[in-house]
């Protein structure tokens, strides 16, 4: 791999115990992982200086990447977190990248604009950068019926009004006092939901990855609050709501919502290019 500015990694574990070998899994006869690299595709077209591959521990996942013309890192198994993936494929390189996007592999229905988004927001100056949705009243509805089902997938996010991240938690934060009065005064409630997908620059990701996890990321199983306890800021980028709104795909019931949206409102996805 030759070095490059914009280093985009889809980290691609074999290892899963909720949804065992999910890169491979078919979502409405399309695998997770073929369509996250059709949707950085089309995000990225346009950008030569970025250079994307499928960061994996498993040789067949390895071979699944390559037959859709992306390139393949193979990472050490005993890696625990997404970060850590595209970390060691970026240390492949030899050089290093100056900015290192981990597009998580479970999240191919992203929002039109978040990756182009992110990296704005590195150029522009941030250490991290990563996407969230300010949910309106349905959306927020929705989130709450969907968590009783499937209470750890999907995640929300406390921000200050500069775009500072503040906490992201797998419960529903914040708690809303005087809600029906906020409904009827407002479109949107003040939640947001994070996108799974993050922009670091080489140094914050290094620097990430350098350090044990925390307490508190074990509790919430997400790595992002390990920087906020180490006190690297998070910028967090708005955009959009994805044509239609699905959080990571954790269980086999999320495989199954999926298929019932991309059923009723066609599919987000766009063709496999090269």
């Amino acid at each position: 791999m030759s070095a490059t500015p914009l280093l985009i990694v889809i980290p691609a574990r074999a290892g899963s115990s909720r949804l065992p070998r999910k890169p491979l899994r078919l979502i409405a006869g399309r695998t997770l992982l073929h369509r996250t690299i059709a949707m950085a595709r089309a995000a990225t077209r346009g950008l030569p200086h970025a250079h994307l591959l499928v960061a994996t521990d498993d040789e067949e996942i390895a071979g699944h990447a390559r037959a859709a013309g992306c390139e393949a890192a193979m990472t050490d198994s005993a890696i625990a977190t997404g970060s850590g993936r595209a970390l060691a494929a970026a240390r492949q390189s030899g050089t290093a990248p100056r900015y290192v996007v981990n597009l998580q592999g479970d999240s191919p229905f992203q929002p039109e604009g978040a990756l182009r988004s992110v990296i704005a927001a590195l150029e522009e100056g941030a250490q991290v950068a990563t996407p969230v949705i300010a949910l309106d009243w349905p959306a927020l509805d929705a989130l709450r019926d969907h968590k009783t089902r499937s209470p750890f997938s999907g995640t929300t996010c406390a921000r200050s009004p500069d775009g500072r991240a503040l906490w992201f938690s797998k419960t529903i934060i914040p708690a809303i006092r005087g809600e029906d009065a906020l409904r009827r005064s407002q479109p949107l409630s003040p939640v947001w939901r994070h996108v799974g997908l993050y922009g670091y620059t080489f140094e914050a990701l290094s620097r990430f990855e350098n350090t044990p996890p925390t307490a508190l990321e074990n509790l919430e199983g997400l790595e992002q609050l390990r920087l906020l306890e180490l006190g690297i800021p998070v910028t967090t980028v708005p955009v959009s709501p994805p044509r239609f709104d699905s959080s990571g795909i954790d269980t086999e019931a999320d495989i199954a919502r999926v298929e019932a949206l991309i059923a009723t409102h066609g599919d987000p996805t766009p063709p496999l290019a090269a």
